[in-house]
């Protein structure tokens, strides 16, 4: 009989051990466990726990882990790995901003990794990134512990900010040229479901938009299975309140499965591939490792199945009629 292994579940945060037989070597292993659904799990395989606790927002966790390198875990969600954040970042941040003429300013609901305030930073004509993060926690962890962002954090073109989003932009004055969502997943009882809401668009994020302002959000899994969670429902709510909308998605390897984003304005903002790979060399003073103009493009091509739910979907998000992706937040004990 081999050595116990430590099995690290994080939802929920509980440790447990586990007994294998290992018939040819005595290593303790140790694993992540994230619950996909009620029926179905994904492992990975760590080197170390570097950090696990729970701040008054949410449950957090990063992780060493031996496939994809370092990784921020939220309320038991997989929200960026180190080896394949670039994917979800470029896919984040440089659509909209290349979809725009000039981009010079940039507010970031959320981000406390620092991984969209890098991407936002490498535009030449960007003037000022506001980073706006509920968790203190979170940020600090991140600015210790993901090394990749470091140069981000201490720019003297970010304004790190920790409040709720919410209430940030209710009581700035300013306004946008763009506006991110690099938010967690709307699970039921964590902090930011409100933040996908259609009167937080209609009565907050919208009017603190620039005449020619873009509004981006990643939406949630965008998969064959998972598309109905609430990347559809979040497409809609914002057809609700914005004239022009684009969803586009790509497959993320640590999070098992396709992602999706939307990107919203009341101006038009169609950019063919030729024109924005001009943009990419003419703009970015730092390199993309995934997006160009010919990706793009081909992103925005749906399936059959998820482009007739998008077509179809009926539900608008609201805090009263909320869709969430399995899991839950911490207030959900409360």
């Amino acid at each position: 009989m081999g050595e116990a292994a430590d099995i690290f579940f994080v939802n929920g945060f509980s440790e447990v051990c586990h007994e294998l037989e290992q018939s040819d070597h005595h290593d303790i292993d140790s694993w992540y466990e994230e619950v996909i659904d009620d029926d179905l799990k994904w492992s990975f395989a760590l080197n170390s726990v570097l950090h696990k606790g729970t701040s008054e927002y949410q449950e957090i966790a990063l992780l060493d882990t031996k496939r994809f390198g370092k990784a921020l875990v939220i309320d038991g969600k997989m929200q960026s790995a180190e080896i394949d954040e670039f994917i979800y970042h470029e896919c984040l941040i440089h659509p909209a901003l290349l979809s725009h003429p000039n981009p010079k300013s940039v507010f970031i609901m959320g981000g406390g990794e620092g991984s969209a305030a890098r991407e936002a930073l490498k535009h030449q004509s960007m003037e000022r990134v506001v980073m706006c993060d509920i968790d203190q926690e979170v940020v600090d962890f991140c600015r210790k512990y993901l090394t990749v962002n470091q140069l981000a954090f201490s720019h003297n073109k970010l304004d790190l900010v920790i409040n709720d989003a919410k209430d940030e932009l209710e009581k700035r004055k300013e306004k946008f040229d763009i506006i991110v969502g690099d938010l967690a997943d709307p699970v039921e009882g964590g902090p930011c479901y409100q933040l996908y809401t259609k009167s937080f668009y209609e009565k907050i994020l919208k009017p603190k938009l620039k005449e020619n302002g873009i509004f981006v959000t990643q939406a949630g899994p965008a998969g064959i299975f998972t598309h109905k969670e609430v990347f559809t429902s979040i497409y809609n709510t914002i057809k609700q309140v914005f004239k022009y909308v684009k969803a586009y998605t790509a497959h993320i390897p640590s999070f098992a499965d396709t992602w999706g984003w939307v990107m919203a304005s009341d101006q038009p903002f169609s950019i063919n591939a030729d024109e924005m790979d001009k943009r990419i060399q003419a703009r970015l003073s730092g390199e993309l490792f995934y997006l160009n103009g010919a990706w793009f493009l081909s992103s925005t091509t749906m399936n059959k199945t998820v482009s007739q739910a998008l077509l179809k979907e009926t539900h608008v998000y609201t805090e009263e009629d909320a869709r969430f992706v399995p899991g839950h937040g911490v207030a959900y004990r409360l």
